[in-house]
């Protein structure tokens, strides 16, 4: 029968099989290309529907829409325009972004990845991706942008703060639990395709230039960059995969019949949708000159396994359809695509309810548990670097605050790139830096001095976050009502960048009366012309700015107490800091409660809980600094190499991967390894003694890593294992127990096959990379090959119920 698609009890595979014959070589095409309306509101956007209808609608420029009924009422235009162009009434996939949240007006804002990676919380980024799928599919989109699973080594990189970190076992756990989270079933008979990016190996590009090729040998591409991919595929059913920018070995990303149609089809496993990044497949031919035409360009895209084209029809355009009337191009390819786009359309649910809501939308929307997860995550994210006891403040305590910095006065720094006010903001910047809608470029009329980048003094900005956002607190804001017994003063004091100390002297003025000084530092991370980090907005200094490195001096001079708060998507970085500052706190971008999360930290009304998702560099000379790096590498080179350190800095780094401090204290004690040797199939259990032994109640983050004596081939000297979050009541102990499979210790051996290698492996207990407390050891028994998308990814963790007791401190250190 003709319209057995129709018959929703029927399997999604069987339905677009059955669609597949009966579309014209019009519809198919339409099925492969996307729409991208530049104001989605807007009535006219109807018109660019093309004959056969549209495959796929970009929602992005929802941004600047101020009432979700308007997004829904567009949604709803645009998707019955679709669906009357095409014989069949096809209707399209609406994707939006969601690493930090929609771009939808009321939508909750999260903090930025790397902030999310800093609160080692799987559970709560879960929870995260399910308030994103939700919301999404609310206004009728159900194709997620997100996670982010790329595996960050430069924060050069402008999209540093995109990733979850440096470790491929955190991103993986965290990538994971944010793809079941937003591919959850809600109940509605919707579901949403999250779409993990950017296959494959994209912070690894050279000197850190967005986009640029990919220098990486395949062990380490497959072994490190695709590893958090392979967890979301095994343990988190990943529907949806983006490639790259990037060239590898000379190839586009989106052209690479090796990367995608082999290495994530056929050996991780992945059966979903691929689908380009803005603009990707038109630069095949248009940027890397690869193929004559975008209609060649096209058909190796197609060939490797890319199914649809964002963000507009460059290469799958008319050209491309002229070479399959003709048979110049191979059907079959374009057939291949169309039946997997067909397949996700049924999975979603779209034939059968393709509109939003015509009424109640507010209300639909709405989720007043995603507010306290936003908090909590906010909390979480934020990472004590170093403390001398000046923290946490007393409300009795200083009578006098002197506030200095511009991210003080603003909320909009806690917004980060890929959040919702970010995207809104870059429509006001005089030069767009977003790949694949970057247009004409402007010449900037002012900037700030020393810098490239344009000032956003323009109200516009700060009426902007005070509309998306209303009643939102600036830090300032947020200690002088926490702090009502306290005289608060702001200064200027510096801008994002540069040189520029024409503020220093009012700050310094009011740091001289002042009892406590703290400091907002950092640049601005969002995106365009107004940003000093983001997509496109690329560095090769990864520290403070000059002129607020120079008034970290200037201040020391004082001999006040000074409290540093860094806000921004790369770790901060700054000799200045180190000497002078009592306390510094890694706030990243905590999003809309921010003021409120870092309030709550100084004023210890929370404990510290973040721990830093990255190794922290000196300086850009240093980069790449990670704490996975093979043995004989960094500083664990070899004696007769050469020196132990730079002739100008050390070695190692400026802050461990791992590392975050608390109020309180904890002891590691007990380490027991349920046995002493293991099958290469088998599993190994790691238990541990933790205890509080200081005065306040507080969260420690447990970590366990391994490292492989010796080997067919050079391993990291430290891997990460697993981690838990605990939290416990001043003098309460637990039980804290890691269980992992030995495939979690396999690696690519000389001919590229996965194997885990008989051998001893020492495991180690500890607060940080490099603060390890404790020491065990397991040996396997024998070698085995094992299949790559089964292997383990990262340890199951178990705690026991906490007794209450005061211990006294123990440790096997070593």
């Amino acid at each position: 029968m003709s319209e057995t698609y129709l018959d929703a009890a029927l399997p999604p595979e069987e339905r677009a099989a059955a669609l597949l014959p009966l579309l014209s070589l019009d519809e198919k095409m339409a099925q492969v290309s996307c729409l991208f309306p530049p104001d989605i509101a807007d009535p006219a956007m109807v018109e660019r529907v093309r004959p056969g209808g549209i495959g796929h609608v970009s929602a992005l420029e929802a941004r600047l829409v101020e009432r979700l009924p308007d997004v829904a009422a567009a949604q709803r235009r645009l998707q019955t325009t679709i669906m009357d162009a095409g014989e069949h009434r096809i209707p399209a996939i609406f994707h939006m972004e969601g690493a930090c949240g929609a771009y939808l007006p009321g939508a909750t804002s999260f903090p930025v990845p790397i902030g999310r990676g800093a609160g080692f919380d799987p559970d709560l980024e879960e929870q995260i991706g399910r308030v994103v799928g939700r919301q999404e599919r609310t206004l009728g989109i159900t194709m997620t942008l997100a996670p982010v699973l790329d595996v960050a080594y430069d924060p050069r990189f402008g999209r540093h703060g995109e990733s979850y970190g440096e470790d491929p076992a955190l991103a993986s756990a965290l990538g994971a639990a944010y793809t079941r989270g937003v591919q959850d079933d809600d109940g509605s008979g919707r579901a949403t395709y999250a779409v993990a990016k950017h296959f494959v190996g994209s912070h690894q590009v050279t000197g850190g230039i967005h986009g640029a090729h990919v220098e990486t040998p395949t062990r380490n591409l497959i072994e490190t960059y695709a590893t958090p991919f392979q967890a979301a595929i095994t343990l988190g059913g990943l529907r949806g995969v983006m490639p790259s920018y990037n060239l590898v070995d000379g190839t586009p990303m989106s052209a690479s019949e090796r990367l995608l149609n082999g290495l994530l089809r056929h050996d991780m496993g992945f059966t979903g949708l691929v689908v380009s990044d803005y603009g990707a497949v038109g630069q095949i031919h248009g940027l890397h000159r690869v193929g004559e035409s975008p209609a060649a360009g096209g058909v190796l895209a197609l060939r490797a396994g890319t199914d649809v084209e964002f963000h507009v029809p460059e290469a799958y355009a008319d050209e491309l359809k002229g070479w399959f009337a003709t048979g110049r191009a191979d059907a079959a390819l374009l057939d291949r695509a169309v039946l997997r786009v067909l397949e996700a359309k049924f999975r979603m649910g779209l034939f059968e309810d393709p509109f939003a809501p015509e009424a109640d939308v507010p209300e639909r929307f709405d989720d007043a548990d995603a507010s306290a997860i936003a908090l909590q995550s906010a909390r979480q994210s934020l990472v004590l670097l170093r403390n001398d006891g000046v923290l946490p403040l007393t409300p009795s305590g200083a009578r006098k605050v002197a506030v200095i910095g511009c991210h003080a006065a603003s909320s909009r720094f806690f917004f980060g790139g890929y959040t919702h006010l970010s995207m809104a903001e870059g429509m006001f910047a005089a030069n767009a830096s977003m790949a694949g809608t970057v247009g004409e470029t402007k010449q900037l009329q002012r900037t700030i001095p020393g810098t490239q980048i344009q000032p956003d003094d323009d109200p516009v900005f700060e009426d902007l976050v005070h509309r998306m956002y209303p009643g939102i607190r600036t830090l300032r804001n947020e200690l002088e009502a926490r702090l009502p017994n306290a005289e608060v003063a702001w200064a200027y004091g510096y801008p994002i960048a540069g040189p520029d100390d024409s503020g220093h002297a009012e700050a310094l003025a009011l740091a001289e009366s002042a009892d406590l000084v703290i400091l907002t530092l950092g640049g601005k991370h969002g995106t365009s012309s107004i940003a000093a980090m983001g997509e496109g907005v690329d560095a090769t200094d990864i520290n403070l700015p000059p002129c607020q490195d120079a008034l970290i001096e200037k201040l020391a001079a004082l001999g006040k107490p000074l409290v540093g708060v860094h806000i921004d998507g790369r770790p901060i970085s700054s000799d200045a800091a180190d000497r002078h500052l009592n306390a510094i706190i890694e706030a990243w971008n905590p999003a809309e409660h921010g003021a409120r999360a870092i309030v709550d930290l100084l004023l210890g009304e929370v404990d510290p809980s973040g721990r830093l998702p990255v190794s922290v560099a000196r300086n850009a000379g240093q980069v790449p600094v990670v704490y996975r790096h093979p043995r004989g590498s960094a500083w664990h080179q070899g004696g007769s190499i050469g020196f132990a350190d730079y002739v100008d800095c050390p070695h190692t780094p400026r802050y461990p991967f791992g590392h975050g401090l608390t109020y309180t204290t904890f002891a590691y004690a007990d380490l027991r390894v349920e046995a002493a040797e293991v099958a290469p199939d088998g599993a190994v259990s790691v238990t541990v003694r933790l205890t509080n032994t200081g005065e306040r109640a507080g969260t420690e983050v447990v970590q366990l890593y391994a490292t492989d004596r010796f080997a067919s081939l050079a391993r990291p000297v430290l891997e990460l294992v697993g981690f838990r979050r605990v939290t416990l009541e001043p003098g309460a102990s637990t039980d804290v127990t890691f269980r992992f499979p030995v495939t979690q210790l396999a690696f690519l051996d000389a001919d590229l096959r996965w194997v885990v290698e008989t051998g001893e492996i020492d495991l180690l207990v500890g607060a940080s990379s490099e603060d390890i407390r404790l020491r065990g050891e397991i040996r396997i028994a024998s070698n085995a090959n094992v299949e790559g998308r089964d292997r383990g990814f990262f340890a199951e963790t178990s705690e026991a119920q906490a007794v209450r007791e005061r211990a006294a401190s123990s440790s096997s250190a070593f």
